[in-house]
C-alpha cells in the first residue's frame, strides 16, 4: 500500500509506478532535447518524486506522489468521494477534511491512486508555445517531434522508447501481507480482507472474500459427505441420498444469499457505491448549458435534442441486442458442431477402453490439457466478437466474455460426465470419472498457476543474462539482478489465459471455482465425498493465490468491480442444473431396471424437484440481500442527499427571483 499512516499520523509516500526505458551507453549531449531527460523533468514538474535505477538491460524510473499531488489530480479528475455528511461529492483538496478516509486511514484507495497517477503521467502534453508548434526530441541519434496537444508518454510508448508502465509492489506492505496472509496457515480461512482491498483494490479483495466464505461454508457438506462415505448405506441408500441432495441444495441457496449480504457489507465498509462504479471513460452527451441563448431557444433545442437522443439510444440498444444474439448463436453453433462430437468421442473412448489406475489418470490429463487449448482459441474468438457489441462499459464487455467462455467450458467439462450418468447409468464408472477429474484438475491447475509464472520469470532472466553476455563478448561471469524494480519488471503479468484485453487473472481463478462448484453439485448424489476434495483444495488455493500475487507476478492493475459480476449468475445457473441433474440421478438409482413408471418413489422425486426450484427462487424473499445496518446507512445517505438538494433548490430559486427582479428594474 502506497499511503500508510506513520507514527506522526501522516501518510507514508512509497514508489508505486515504474516506467521502463532502454539502457544507453551514451546520453545525448543536449539534455534539453533528450527524450528520457525531458520525461523525468516533466514528471518532477508534475509534482512527482522520481528515482532512477540502472538495471542490467534497461533503465527504470520509479514514481511516487505526495498526498497533495494526488489530491490536486483527484480534484482535476472530479473524482467523487464520500463525505462526512453522507453524500458523495467531487473531491476538493481545499476541503480534504470533509471526506471520509479508507479503512486503513489513507485518503485514497489504490484504485483512486492509480487513476491519479495515470492522469498525472499521461496528462503531460505539449502546450501552446509562441515560438514553436512542436518540440524536437532525440534518443540514440533518432529525432521525434512532440506536437501540440500530444501526450509525451503516449508518444514515447508509440515510438518504443518507453517499454512499459506498470504498478510497483510496496515492499513494506508486501512483506506484511506475506507474513499475515500468504504464509499464515493458522487462520485456516481467515484473511485480512481490508488490507487486501487497500493493497490490490476492490476486485481482488472481493474474490478472496468470496473464496474464504465459500471455503468456510464448504465444511458442512464436506463433513456430511465423509460421513456418508464411511457409513455403509446399501440398505438405506434410497433414503439417505435424497436427504443429502436436499441439504446441499439448501446449503448452496443459503450461501449465495448470505454472500450477497456480505458483499453489500464489504462495499459499505469500503465506502463504495454501485453508482460510483461506472466506467470513467463513458460520458453521455447533453445540452450545452453554458451557451449564451435565450430560454425559449434553449427549451426548443433541449426538446429537439431529447427526441434525437431517444432515437439514437433506441437504435443503439436494439443494434447491441442483435449483435449479442448473433455472437451467442455463433458460440452455440461452434459448441454443437465442433465441441460436442469431440466430447462424445472422448466419453465413448473412456467407456470402451475401461481405463484404470494410471492409464485413466493419463487419459484424463490429456483431455483436460486439450480442453485448455481449445477453449483458449474459443476465448480469443469471443474477444473479437465482443468488439462489435454495443456494450455500455468495459465491465459489461467482460461479463459478456465470461458468459461465452463459460459456455464453452461447460460443454467441455461436463458432457462426458453426463454421458456416463444419463446414457450408461453406470454409477461405478461415474464415480471413477469424478475422482480422476477432481484429482487431475487439482494437480494440473496448481502446476499451471505456480510453475508457469516461475518458468516465465526464469526464462526472461536467462534471456537478459544472455543478451548482456553477448554485448560483453564473454560467456563467463555471473550476472546478478540487484535492483528489485528490475526483478518485478521481468515477472509475468496477472493476465487471463484468453488474453488480457478485457479480463485479468481473476477470470481463470473464478472459472476454476465455477467448474469445481458445477462438478461437485451436479453429481452430488453419485459422489458425496467430492465436497471434501473441494474443501481441501480451496484451503490450499487461498494461500497459493495469495503467494502468486505477492511473490510470483507483477502487482495487478486495480479494477473497480463492486461485485463478482457475471459469475454470480453462473453459480445460480449451476444450482438450477444441479437440482435437475441430481433428480435424474436419483431416478436412475431408484428405477434401476429402466421401466420409467410413475411409481410413488419417482413421483416423490418429481415433486421434490419442483419444491427445490420453488425454494431456490423464493428464498431471496425471506433473507434480505442487505444487512439492516447497511440498509439504514444507505437510507441515511439518501435523506442527507435529499435535504441538501432541497436546500440547493431553495438557494437556486431565491437567486433566480433576485435575478429576475433586477432585470425588471433595469427595464
Amino acid at each position: 500500500m502506497g499511503k500508510e499512516m506513520n507514527g506522526q499520523g501522516e501518510e507514508r509516500t512509497a514508489f508505486e509506478i515504474g516506467v521502463v526505458v532502454p539502457k544507453r551507453a551514451l546520453k545525448e549531449s543536449d539534455e534539453s532535447a533528450d527524450c528520457v531527460e525531458v520525461l523525468v523533468r516533466k514528471f518532477k514538474d508534475a509534482g512527482l518524486i522520481v528515482e532512477r535505477v540502472i538495471g542490467i538491460a534497461d533503465e527504470f524510473i520509479k514514481l511516487a506522489a505526495p498526498l497533495e499531488t494526488l489530491g490536486r489530480a483527484a480534484a482535476e479528475m472530479q473524482i467523487k468521494k464520500p463525505t462526512q455528511m453522507g453524500m458523495d461529492l467531487q473531491f476538493e483538496w481545499d476541503d480534504v477534511e470533509a471526506f471520509v478516509r479508507q479503512p486503513d486511514g489513507s485518503l485514497f484507495s489504490w484504485s483512486e491512486r492509480y487513476c491519479c497517477f495515470n492522469h498525472l503521467i499521461y496528462g503531460i502534453v505539449f502546450s501552446v508555445n509562441k515560438r514553436n508548434s512542436a518540440v524536437t526530441l532525440k534518443f540514440d541519434g533518432k529525432e521525434f517531434h512532440w506536437e501540440l496537444g500530444k501526450s509525451l508518454l503516449q508518444m514515447l510508448e508509440a515510438e518504443g522508447i518507453v517499454k512499459r508502465v506498470f504498478p510497483l509492489h510496496d515492499e513494506i506492505k508486501r512483506k506484511q501481507l506475506l507474513r499475515d496472509w500468504a504464509l499464515n496457515w493458522s487462520g485456516f480461512t481467515s484473511q485480512p480482507i481490508d488490507d487486501i482491498y487497500s493493497y490490490f483494490g476492490t476486485k481482488v479483495a472481493t474474490y478472496f472474500a468470496f473464496l474464504g466464505m465459500y471455503t468456510r461454508w464448504m465444511l458442512f457438506p464436506a463433513v456430511f459427505g465423509i460421513t456418508l462415505q464411511l457409513v455403509n448405506l446399501r440398505s438405506s441408500q434410497s433414503l439417505v441420498l435424497p436427504i443429502f441432495f436436499i441439504s446441499i441444495i439448501l446449503w448452496a441457496v443459503m450461501f449465495f444469499q448470505f454472500w450477497r449480504r456480505k458483499n453489500a457489507a464489504l462495499l459499505t465498509r469500503w465506502q463504495i457505491s454501485y453508482s460510483g462504479m461506472a466506467d470513467p471513460g463513458c460520458k453521455i452527451s447533453g445540452p450545452d448549458w453554458n451557451s449564451l441563448q435565450s430560454p425559449v431557444e434553449l427549451v426548443k433545442k433541449v426538446e429537439t435534442d431529447r427526441a434525437r437522443e431517444k432515437e439514437v439510444f433506441q437504435r443503439a440498444e436494439w443494434f447491441g441486442h442483435m449483435m449479442r444474439f448473433r455472437n451467442d448463436v455463433i458460440i452455440l453453433l461452434s459448441i454443437i458442431c465442433l465441441q460436442l462430437p469431440f466430447e462424445l468421442a472422448y466419453a465413448h473412448l473412456y467407456e470402451v477402453t475401461h481405463p484404470i489406475a494410471l492409464n485413466g489418470y493419463g487419459l484424463t490429463a490429456i483431455y483436460l490439457l486439450a480442453i485448455q487449448y481449445f477453449t483458449k482459441i474459443g476465448g480469443k474468438l469471443s474477444v473479437k466478437l465482443i468488439k462489435y457489441e454495443n456494450n455500455e462499459s468495459t465491465e459489461y464487455k467482460a461479463d459478456s466474455l465470461v458468459y461465452k467462455v463459460f459456455g464453452l467450458y461447460f460443454m467441455q467439462s461436463y458432457i462426458g460426465v453426463f454421458y456416463h450418468a444419463l446414457l450408461h447409468r453406470d454409477f461405478k464408472t461415474l464415480r471413477q470419472v469424478l475422482i480422476q477429474r477432481l484429482i487431475v484438475s487439482l494437480v494440473l491447475e496448481n502446476l499451471m498457476e505456480n510453475c508457469i509464472p516461475y518458468l516465465k520469470y526464469s526464462y526472461r532472466k536467462f534471456g537478459v543474462r544472455n543478451k548482456k553476455r553477448r554485448e560483453k563478448g564473454s560467456s563467463t561471469g555471473k550476472i546478478q539482478f540487484t535492483s528489485r524494480v528490475e526483478k518485478e519488471y521481468l515477472k509475468p503479468s496477472y493476465s487471463a489465459s484468453i488474453g488480457e484485453e478485457l479480463e485479468d487473472g481473476l477470470f481463470d481463478d473464478f472459472l476454476e471455482l465455477a467448474l469445481q462448484f458445477g462438478m461437485i453439485m451436479m453429481f452430488a448424489c453419485a459422489f458425496p465425498l467430492a465436497f471434501a476434495f473441494a474443501a481441501l483444495n480451496n484451503v490450499t488455493e487461498i494461500r497459493a493465490d495469495a503467494l502468486k500475487l505477492l511473490a510470483m507476478l507483477k502487482r495487478p492493475v486495480p479494477r473497480a468491480a463492486a461485485t463478482i459480476g457475471a459469475w454470480l449468475n453462473i453459480f445460480q445457473f449451476l444450482i438450477i442444473m444441479s437440482i435437475c441433474s441430481n433428480c435424474v440421478l436419483l431416478v436412475c438409482l431408484y428405477d434401476s431396471e429402466g421401466k420409467w413408471k410413475i411409481e410413488p418413489g419417482l413421483a416423490a422425486i418429481l415433486i421434490m424437484e419442483h419444491v427445490l426450484l420453488l425454494i431456490k427462487f423464493g428464498f431471496s424473499r425471506f433473507v434480505p440481500e442487505e444487512p439492516a445496518w447497511v440498509r439504514a446507512n444507505r437510507m441515511k445517505k439518501a435523506s442527507h442527499a435529499q435535504m441538501c438538494s432541497k436546500q440547493l433548490l431553495r438557494t437556486f430559486s431565491g437567486g433566480e427571483k433576485t435575478f429576475l427582479g433586477g432585470e425588471k428594474k433595469s427595464e
